[in-house]
This record gives C-alpha cells, sequence and structure tokens, in this order.
C-alpha cells in the first residue's frame, strides 16, 4: 500500500532549530511557552505569574514579581494525524489522449512523530515600580511533507513556516490595583513551500495557441519552488494587569503580528500574513480554602491570513508570480481550569479548552485545522522555597474535516477526511533569585 508520508514540524525559540507538531493549536499558532500552561490548558496564563513565562502572554504581569525570575522549560508534541477517504481528480488528462484520471487514495493514520520545542524567560524587576524581562519561544509554525509518490503531489508536496520570537519587555506599576505593560518582538521567520505536477499528467501536452488550447505540464514539473526564503520583522504587544485584591486579578493583552516577507538564495519571495492576538484573564483564589479558579479568551485574527503570496518563480508554469488562496476566519480559544495548592511541597492544576478552526469554507489536505478540544492537568514540585519544577500534560482532540482542494481552474481537485489529535507534555524549572 502507497501510504502518505505526512508529518509536520515546527522550530521553535533560542536560535535553535528543534522540531514541533503543526497540531498544537488553530491554525498554525503554537502554545509553547511553558509546561504550567500546558497543565491548565492555559487558562488564565495572561494573569496568573506563577513563574517568569506569563511575560509571553501579558508583559503587564511582570509587576507581580517583587524578585528576579528565571524559567527555562521544554515541550514535547505526539501529534497522530489521519488523512482518509481521499479522491483525487485530474481532467487534463484527456489533453493527451488519457481520460479523465480519477483515483482513490490509500487512508494513512501513522504519521504522527514526536519532537521538543524549548522556551526560557527572564524577569528582573528594577525597584517597586518597573521590571524589564527577556524571552525566546514561537508563536507560529508548521511544517507537512508528502512523500514524493503521493498521487495527489500538487496538494501535498513540502510546505514549512517558521518564526523565532525574541521579546523585549517593560512594565510599570501605577498603584496596588493597576499595572501596564510593553513589548518589542523581534520576529525571524522562515519559509519553504515546493508543489509539483502529479505522475497522472503524463509527459504533458504542448498546447495550440493558435486554438486557444492551454499547455498542460508534464508530470513532475515545479508549480511552486521557493527554499528556505528567510527574513525579519518586529511586532509588538501590550497589556494591564487589575487586582482586586491579593486573591483575585484580571489581565488584558494585546500582541500585533506583522505580515511578514521572505526571500530566497534565488530571489523570490514569499509574503505572509500573521495574525494579531488578544486575550482576557481572570484568577480568583478562594478565601479560607486551598483552590483557585482562572479561565482565559483569547481572539485569534486570522481572517488576515487570507493568502500566501510568491513572487519572482522561476521556471514555474503559473508565471512570475502565484497566490495560494486560504482565507481563514478569526480563532477563539476558551479555556478554564482549577489550581489545587495541596501543601507546602505540592501544587495541582488542570483545564479544559475549546479551540476553534481558522479554516472556513477552503480546506486543506496540507494544513490539516478543525474544532479542537484540550484535556490537560498538571503539578508544580518545589524543591525548596525559590526554586521548583513543572509538569504539564494535555490531550488534544480534533474533529472529522471535510476537505475539498481545487487547483489549475479547477482542473484538478482532491476530496478527503482529515483528523489531527496530539498529546503535549512540558516541563519546566523555574527559580527566584
Amino acid at each position: 500500500m502507497n501510504k502518505t508520508r505526512l508529518f509536520k514540524k515546527t522550530l521553535v525559540a533560542a536560535t535553535v532549530a528543534l522540531a514541533s507538531q503543526q497540531a498544537l493549536a488553530a491554525g498554525f499558532q503554537l502554545n509553547a511557552q511553558s509546561a504550567t500552561g500546558i497543565g491548565r490548558a492555559f487558562a488564565g496564563d495572561a494573569v496568573i505569574a506563577d513563574n517568569a513565562s506569563v511575560m509571553a502572554r501579558n508583559p503587564a504581569a511582570m509587576a507581580l514579581f517583587d524578585k528576579t525570575e528565571f524559567s527555562i522549560g521544554f515541550e514535547s508534541i505526539t501529534s497522530m494525524i489521519e488523512v482518509k477517504d481521499a479522491t483525487y481528480t485530474n481532467q487534463f488528462a484527456p489533453a493527451f489522449g488519457g481520460g479523465t484520471t480519477v483515483k482513490d487514495v490509500p487512508d494513512t493514520d501513522d504519521v504522527g512523530s514526536t519532537s521538543i520545542a524549548p522556551n526560557i524567560h527572564l524577569i528582573v524587576p528594577l525597584n517597586e515600580k518597573f521590571a524589564v524581562g527577556v524571552n525566546a519561544y514561537s508563536n507560529f509554525g508548521t511544517k507537512t511533507e508528502f512523500s514524493d509518490d503521493y498521487i495527489a503531489a500538487e496538494y501535498g508536496g513540502l510546505t514549512d513556516v517558521k518564526s523565532f520570537n525574541f521579546g523585549l519587555a517593560g512594565s510599570y506599576r501605577v498603584n496596588e490595583q493597576w499595572s501596564f505593560g510593553a513589548g518589542l518582538d523581534l520576529i525571524y521567520g522562515q519559509g519553504t513551500m515546493k508543489r509539483e505536477t502529479s505522475s497522472s499528467f503524463g509527459t504533458g501536452f504542448p498546447g495550440v495557441p493558435a486554438m486557444n488550447i492551454p499547455a498542460v505540464p508534464s508530470a513532475g514539473t515545479a508549480l511552486v519552488d521557493v527554499d528556505k526564503a528567510d527574513g525579519f520583522a518586529f511586532g509588538f504587544n501590550v497589556g494591564t494587569v487589575f487586582e482586586l485584591d491579593e486573591n483575585n486579578r484580571f489581565g488584558l493583552s494585546y500582541r500585533y503580528s506583522p505580515e511578514f516577507e521572505a526571500k530566497d538564495d534565488r530571489g523570490q519571495k514569499i509574503t505572509l500574513p500573521l495574525p494579531d492576538m488578544a486575550e482576557f484573564s481572570g484568577y480568583h483564589k478562594i478565601e479560607d480554602t486551598k483552590f483557585a479558579v482562572h479561565y482565559s479568551i483569547q481572539y485569534i485574527g486570522w481572517s488576515a491570513f487570507d493568502q500566501i503570496k510568491f513572487r519572482n518563480l522561476k521556471d514555474s508554469p503559473l508565471g512570475s508570480s502565484y497566490d495560494k488562496d486560504y482565507k481563514w476566519q478569526d480563532g477563539w480559544h476558551y479555556a478554564i481550569g482549577g489550581t489545587y495548592y495541596l501543601n507546602n511541597d505540592w501544587t495541582l492544576r488542570a483545564g479544559y479548552m475549546y479551540d476553534t478552526s481558522a479554516q472556513d469554507n477552503l480546506t486543506s489536505i496540507s494544513v490539516p485545522d478543525s474544532d479542537r478540544q484540550w484535556f490537560s492537568a498538571g503539578f508544580t514540585y518545589h524543591l525548596d522555597s525559590s526554586s521548583n519544577i513543572d509538569f504539564g500534560f494535555t490531550y488534544l482532540m480534533g474533529d472529522d474535516v471535510a476537505v475539498n482542494e481545487e487547483l489549475l481552474g479547477g482542473a484538478t481537485s482532491v476530496t478527503a477526511t482529515t483528523k489531527a489529535n496530539a498529546i503535549l507534555m512540558g516541563l519546566q524549572y523555574s527559580r527566584s533569585f
């Protein structure tokens, strides 16, 4: 059986190229900032501030620390991706006497893999009012790669987009209730996109211009071949924290993500729009108990991701430029969690998230996406009064999604059902100085 070799990777953080599955969240957003976040489905992560990783969600929350805070950790991601009931159609075949080609694509469910994503965060209070912080992690990334003999090759191929986020932020405490923060993000991104015609194109057809009959490319013709295009862009983030009292606080943050342009060594360009994000979080410790509840609502502006633009393509039958439409919709995360402060040594947590799909009418087998549910649990073990180890676990469950893609004016198409689940685990060390 000819099985699809589809797998996803993402490179993250700290100048280290390590792989991570796209199935972390809807679209190609990553949630790889902390093990504590994984253990509570990131519920309340813009305001809880139990370690330095909070600066990745809300820079204002740095004002909640009165000591230098350092966190370093990693996340393992095991994805389980299924492509089933797929059919590929090529209507170009009659041009060279073969008749319309319709082929069933074998199901595949063995394309998952396990990979590692690191993160690092440092917060330094300067005095009672000001704090600064630096960190490194990734917000976005995806990689899908199909085997060279995949039947619907022009829909498979290689898609590889990755971003590295290096942040510098500051916070200011106005009074006992209000704190504000802002930060700059230096984003390094890299993108590769390769697509070629499938074997059903055969030897192709030269076309007859006088009769307005278009040429048909032969099998293996490169449609898009942009290799490791890279570049830099700047973003920013702002936030605020309101503390009602020592047991109740709220956080609100906004992150601007730029349209990213990357160029490869041959002068070919990819323009990739990234989504803005906004998050509201709350944290409430129940008085005279050991229990706290926390929650988050996050908006992700995926509607900005309407298409990927390719320019100065070399020797492509598509011409010197090509725009791949995606037309995604804005996404939302709804998360709720609980923390139980068992004793001086152990803190337990759990959470649930509902994560809405970025894809709307246009779906894709190369970037499968769906509504997802997160079921999370984790703990903190306090080594001593100033250091601890965190562990988090999430089972991420996606829905079945019907995919129907067309290319080359509808002359070729593929239909399929995709499903992506994942297991996430995080381990982290944090210390106060």
